[in-house]
């Protein structure tokens, strides 16, 4: 069988691992959350919503494939299991059925903002232990906050 060796020092790649399966977790659920919203969205702007819930989806699924690469090739195996997204989300989850635009603007705000403040923090770990996956997390990051953005100035007070 054979193994990849890790490049890192191994407190650096236990570091570096667990923000990258954090993230890994993160992405995959972003991106099974924003399709369920796809699905099921309804109201005045079910148009404008539907196309940025694809976005959502893209960025997620791009980077969280770029994650588990990472991840791999630091030699810690990505675990991207239904189970495991089931077990250690931290995601605020959708109801089933239908939701509407409003709910859609502010619940991705809220999961979005969510999932930016650990991206930092994760970012902020692997600083010092790791250049490469810090750019990472620095792309995704950026990804990730300018829809935040988007969802934001939707939301109506």
């Amino acid at each position: 069988m054979a193994t990849v060796t890790s490049p890192l020092a191994d407190d650096a790649q236990k570091i570096t691992g667990d923000a990258l399966q954090g993230s890994l977790v993160d992405l995959i659920d972003l991106s099974l959350l924003a399709k369920q919203a796809h699905w099921n969205l309804t109201g005045p702007n079910f148009r404008p919503l539907h196309l940025m819930l694809d976005e959502v989806v893209e960025l997620a699924r791009d980077q969280l494939d770029i994650m588990a690469e990472r991840a791999i090739s630091i030699g810690v195996n990505p675990d991207g299991r239904a189970a495991t997204i089931a077990r250690d989300t931290e995601i605020e989850q959708l109801d089933a059925g239908y939701i509407t635009d409003e709910q859609v603007v502010s619940t991705f705000t809220g999961i979005l903002a969510a999932i930016g403040k650990r991206f930092r923090e994760r970012l902020g770990s692997v600083t010092e232990v790791d250049p490469v996956t810090e750019n990472l997390f620095e792309d995704t990051l950026h990804g990730l906050e300018k829809m935040h953005w988007m969802f934001q100035v939707q939301v109506q007070k």
